[in-house]
């Protein structure tokens, strides 16, 4: 006996064939579409051998409305029951037919087929193979639909993790097309740019190919070049390159980040630097943080000198920019100790962020709180004296009573102001300093066990956090006592989200 899943297939595939027989068949195509629903992906991968859907593909042309919609769901759910190798080889006319529709739901469906078949190491020889339909594909990077152009930019940048993939988009008339492309306008030539970058980051081999076709070129001449809303969108792309070592080698050997520090150093006397600069001055954070903090600092000091500015600036955007730059360096140890370096202008910049961490808006206050606690961690082998010393001056400079600062911010009605707050005191949980003012600030200690101060889950968990990170610091029960390190253990074993059973005999009193 078949199952009733077993007959739901048989119907379907009888409908498939009314719909291949018929004039207009939108009766069956609606009754297609609902038995497709209930039959599972299974029952129909056995039936792939009867699939025809050649008449769906056609129907597609008719430019029907509803034809259009019914037909793409269909041959969504009917596509995922064959092989990628079988679409490939069977359906080549079809997948091309599909990339130069009008309706971009045709379009997308197709490009989701091509990235399957992209995955699949057998089947994209076939695409390889098939100079038209790669050709289609880049132009869809041209479309003005963002979903159409991004599933085409990723199965390129798939394609090209292979050197027969590499050979086939530079080695042909692809890097023509690619070029042609770009001329659309700003926003397609940026397109082609982030796959360039995405392709150039995979290897030292890929960024050859990328570098010998030109456009590597082309996006460093647009970052110095005199447009600088160009140059703000282009820095992002070479931020991205620069997050791989080959990446950082090759725009080192080439002149760039030194040109990237001129223009900083340029940027004094234009009245639109504010445009680019904050990309300019994030690039080398994360320069920073990538390579060393040290060399960077020394070999580039207009960066660290641009990051003071900021900070002093008057402009919102500009004192972000400096906040998340100051958080990055001084996430390891090695950057804090560039930071420790400049002194008396560390300590005033830091009181500048814990007053912008009161007075700022929401946003910015978050932003402040999350470079404060970058700041202040230290991981266990690293508590040296001498760092204790420096996150014990640092966190002082913050404000008056900087422990009560933040108390007050985590009681706002915010819960990602809460959880930024809580997040500064987890940074410090587990240093002996933090501990003792922590435990001599009256209240505290009843605040970090009170779980009715948090109400949903983000600040559970953040309150979870500094409970754990607190227990399970080797200082902990000397300073704050046996008693309460029983109660932080007692906490950490009944979890986040913990309840008191509510009392019954009360209520049975009062009957």
């Amino acid at each position: 006996m078949i199952g009733t899943s077993g007959k739901m297939a048989a119907q379907a595939l009888a409908l498939l064939r009314e719909v291949a027989r018929l004039e207009a068949p939108l009766e069956e195509l609606r009754a297609l579409h609902s038995v497709l629903q209930s039959v599972p992906l299974s029952e129909l991968r056995e039936q792939a051998a009867e699939l025809r859907l050649g008449p769906l593909f056609s129907l597609l042309n008719e430019n029907h409305r509803e034809k259009t919609t019914l037909c793409v769901s269909i041959l969504e759910r009917l596509l995922q029951a064959m092989e990628p190798i079988h679409v490939a080889r069977n359906l080549k006319v079809d997948l091309q037919r599909g990339l130069t529709h009008p309706d971009d739901s045709v379009k997308i469906l197709t490009l989701s087929q091509v990235g399957r078949i992209v995955e699949n190491s057998d089947a994209v020889t076939e695409i390889l193979n098939n100079a038209e339909l790669l050709k289609l594909v880049v132009y869809c990077i041209g479309g003005e639909n963002l979903s159409v152009a991004k599933a085409a930019i990723k199965s390129l940048s798939r394609i090209s993790l292979t050197q027969a993939g590499l050979e086939a988009l530079f080695e042909s008339n692809l890097l023509d097309d690619l070029k042609s492309v770009m001329k659309t306008n700003d926003i397609v030539r940026y397109r082609v740019y982030e796959l360039i970058v995405e392709i150039s980051s995979v290897s030292p081999e890929s960024l050859n190919y990328c570098t010998t076709s030109g456009l590597v070129t082309q996006l460093l001449r647009e970052l110095t070049g005199e447009d600088v809303l160009v140059r703000a969108t282009c820095i992002e792309m070479v931020t991205s390159l620069a997050y791989t070592h080959h990446g950082r080698q090759y725009l080192a050997q080439e002149g760039v980040i030194d040109q990237i520090s001129n223009i900083i150093v340029g940027a004094d006397s234009d009245p639109f630097s504010s445009f680019y600069l904050p990309g300019f001055v994030k690039f080398f954070g994360n320069l920073a943080i990538m390579d060393s903090a040290q060399q960077t600092c020394e070999r580039y000091p207009v960066f660290v000198e641009k990051v003071f500015e900021m900070m002093e600036s008057q402009d919102p955007t500009m004192i972000g920019v400096a906040v998340d730059t100051v958080g990055i360096l001084g996430s390891n140890v090695e950057g804090k100790q560039v930071l420790q370096k400049t002194g008396t202008r560390f300590e005033r910049l830091l009181k500048r962020i814990g007053h912008q961490a009161k007075n700022a808006s929401t946003e910015l206050k978050i932003r402040c709180l999350d470079a404060v606690s970058s700041l202040l961690y230290l991981p266990p082998e690293q508590q040296t004296d001498d760092l204790l010393r420096m996150t014990e001056s640092w966190f002082s400079s913050l404000s008056q009573d900087p422990l009560e600062l933040f108390r007050g911010i985590s009681n706002q009605p915010f819960p990602e102001l809460h959880c930024a707050a809580l997040k500064v005191f987890t940074a410090i949980a587990n240093q002996p300093w933090a501990q003792k003012l922590m435990f001599n600030s009256p209240g505290f200690v009843e605040y970090v066990m009170d779980r009715s101060v948090e109400h949903d889950k983000a600040s559970k968990d953040a309150k979870y956090e500094l409970v754990k990170a607190l227990a399970n610091s080797k200082t902990i029960a000397e300073i704050f006592g046996n008693p309460n390190y029983l109660r932080l253990r007692t906490y950490l074993s009944e979890g986040p989200y913990y309840v008191k059973p509510v009392s019954i005999t009360a209520v049975e009193g009062a009957e």
